[in-house]
């Protein structure tokens, strides 16, 4: 796993909308790359990568799972992640790590949600991709289809590398037009290679036209290259893929495959462009200006994920930079705080193997590390850095748990704070008016299996309520408010006087804190006392107790008592004041708001439009996909618990849906008024 010679380690995701096929795409890779010598099956729960019995159980990925393997003297490290959008915080904080991914889709449903969703983040943390357009053995599947269809929806230029050899049950092999030949499987046998023919005479004119598109668009990354296309000269197969790559390493143009990896075809030259084509550690540079491998320099890596098992707790990591062997203390630079090695794993799925050292461009995990967190920086102590830390989603959905029994009452906390330290996209808080434990996620079935972990990890039996929305409160004008925080009865004294400006702020901006006090008015030792009140202020809304958002709160000026002022006062004055101000501030109450795509039967289309339009639903938009309606929607979350069994009554049980958080806005006032009446 020390290999750092370029072009000889990739560090890729495999990414995609639930059921495209992702995982077993992954699990063939195992297969061919004789890292498995059983081909695991999703339906059969045998899996590899999907090694969680809750995983099993549902037919889902739930955690990434990472694992290494080798093809053709190159090592790749490949982290499987989930498709369902309740766990989209794997596929994010995986794809912050990786130098490249692979995006599989649906050969029939082509760009599904979640597919765009995993797409912008590959863009927010700018991972070279290629796409695998799988299960074209169905029917209905459309290679050149779902390729006009990325083209349109992640707006970027898609080039095909290969085209199907037959449709459908008839699929049988790909053309190569990379090097103008045919790859064919006789048989699903996975055992059974591909055999090398030409282009079947119906397909050559068409493979002709594209592989002109591909050599015009790729010569232009290379100018010697592109002088002597331009010339008249012949591209020969070398340049060609190193002009694809540098293609895809820069984002001009994502190369397209064909396949299907139930049927064991199009695995083995997916492998071949991981290779060709997807960026090695040495070609990557970090927004920071951090090479993603430099095996030379001081240490430095990133925690993006943390589990608990037998193992004890395991802080997966992705080295940038230096060293790292067993025993060596380490920096967190997020904390400020030094921790010690205790062991080094490299990691296969459920299986680890202990390593004595690791270097630049690994992803492996650490065990004895006790304060280290989801995006936290590790750190050669002599040198300190921060690497750019992970977003984290907020959650849409709450829930409200309690002990089952008074036995369980100490077990539920550990047990929580177990599940947020794995989990950063859980939280947690109690409610001010009931005492409830809520539990907020980003949606049922997240919360669903967090339930069963607490079961079947911890031993836990607990309650719960049924699931409410994650309702948020915000302000909609600037106010000043004045407080003096005063007690001089028994005992000490407390004193404490704040001026504060709230003011709104754009919506998903959070909270943010500032201070303008000059001349030591707040003596400094205070002031995060300050902000400490605003944030506890702040978990409580002034119309219905929910957290409030997205506003800035900046202390002006104030006053303080030499004997009777206290960290204490300032945050009770504090607290106070932004009680205040969110009453006098004009507040209102911000519900989620759903992106819901619903495909359905063509004759049951006006039904499921106006069916959403009574659940207050904007309609964005409609499309065809093959024979089906697709309508693209933005509906309130409240109005879609229980959404499914309404679908499958207006179509028969023939539509389906998806939907995924897209935005906080406004509730009317109808929906206020209700939530009083709780």
């Amino acid at each position: 796993m020390n290999n750092n010679k370029p072009r000889q380690l990739r560090n890729i995701g495999v990414i995609a909308h639930v059921d495209a096929g992702k995982t077993t795409t992954s699990e063939r890779i195992l297969f061919y790359t004789g890292e498995s010598h059983r081909i695991g099956d999703v339906n059969a729960g045998t899996t590899q990568l999907d090694f969680d019995p809750q995983e099993r159980k549902r037919g889902i990925t739930i955690n990434s799972a990472a694992t290494t393997v080798h093809w053709n003297g190159v090592q790749i490290n490949l982290i499987d992640t989930p498709g369902h959008i309740d766990f989209n915080i794997e596929v994010n904080r995986s794809l912050r790590v990786l130098d490249g991914a692979v995006v599989v889709f649906d050969g029939v449903a082509g760009v599904e949600p979640q597919t765009e969703t995993n797409w912008r983040l590959a863009d927010q943390y700018r991972v070279p991709r290629i796409a695998f357009i799988n299960k074209l053995d169905r029917v209905g599947a459309d290679f050149l289809r779902v390729v006009a269809m990325m083209e349109e929806r992640l707006g970027t230029k898609v080039l095909p590398l290969q085209l199907p050899i037959g449709t459908e049950g008839d699929f049988r092999g790909v053309v190569d037009l990379v090097g103008l030949r045919a790859l064919v499987w006789a048989r699903d046998d996975a055992r059974e290679p591909y055999a090398v023919t030409e282009i079947p005479a119906p397909l050559m004119a068409l493979a002709q036209a594209h592989r002109a598109r591909l050599v015009e668009a790729a010569v232009e990354q290379d100018d010697a290259a592109l002088n002597a296309y331009l010339n008249g000269d012949a591209v020969d197969e070398a340049t060609l893929r190193a002009c694809i790559r540098r293609a895809t390493l820069t984002g001009a143009f994502v190369p397209a495959l064909a396949g299907s990896a139930f049927r064991n075809r199009g695995v083995e030259p997916l492998l071949d462009a991981v290779v060709d084509y997807l960026p090695s550690p040495s070609d990557v540079l970090r927004a920071e200006g951090t090479p993603a491998s430099d095996p030379q320099g001081p240490f430095a890596a990133l925690a993006f994920k943390l589990v608990a098992d037998d193992h004890g707790a395991k802080v997966f990591v992705r080295v940038y930079r230096g060293r790292l062997k067993r025993g060596d203390s380490v920096l967190n630079a997020s904390t400020g705080r030094h921790e010690r090695v205790a062991r080094l794993y490299e990691v296969h799925a459920d299986a680890h193997v202990e390593r004595e050292e690791l270097v630049a461009g690994d992803i492996a995990a650490i065990v004895g590390l006790k304060d280290t967190l989801t995006g936290h920086t590790l750190c050669d102590p002599a040198h300190p850095l921060h690497l750019e830390e992970i977003s984290v989603p907020e959650p849409v959905i709450d829930v409200a748990i309690e002990p089952k029994t008074r036995d369980d009452l100490t077990g539920l906390s550990k047990a929580l704070h177990a599940l947020l330290r794995e989990d950063p996209s859980l939280r947690m808080r109690q409610d001010a008016e009931s005492g409830q434990t809520i539990l907020s996620g980003m949606g049922e079935l997240q919360l669903e299996v967090s339930v069963e972990k607490l079961r079947a990890r911890f031993g836990v039996e607990v309650l719960v309520g049924r699931p409410q929305v994650a309702y948020r409160e915000t302000i909609t004008r600037a106010v000043e408010v004045y407080h003096v925080h005063k007690k001089q009865s028994g005992g000490p004294g407390q004193f404490a006087q704040v001026t504060l400006r709230f003011a709104p702020l754009a919506r998903g901006e959070g909270v943010r804190f500032a201070s303008e006090v000059v001349g030591g008015a707040v003596p400094r030792e205070f002031i995060p006392a300050v902000e400490q009140g605003i944030q506890r202020a702040a978990q409580t809304g002034a119309i219905a107790g929910a957290p409030v958002v997205d506003f800035e709160a900046t202390l002006l000026d104030g006053a303080f008592h030499e004997r009777d002022s206290s960290t204490l006062a300032f945050e009770l004055a504090a607290f106070a004041a932004a009680r205040e101000a969110f009453a006098k501030a004009e507040p209102v109450v911000l519900e989620p708001v759903m992106a819901v795509e619903v495909v359905t039967p063509v004759e049951h289309l006006g039904d499921v439009i106006g069916d959403l339009h009574r659940r207050r639903g904007h309609v964005r938009g409609q499309g065809q996909r093959g024979n089906a309606a697709v309508v693209d929607a933005q509906v309130p979350l409240a109005e879609m618990f229980g959404y499914i069994g309404h679908l499958r009554a207006l179509s028969s049980g023939r539509a389906q849906y998806t939907m995924q958080f897209d935005h906080y806005a406004v509730a009317p006032a109808s929906v206020v008024a209700e939530m009083a009446q709780r």
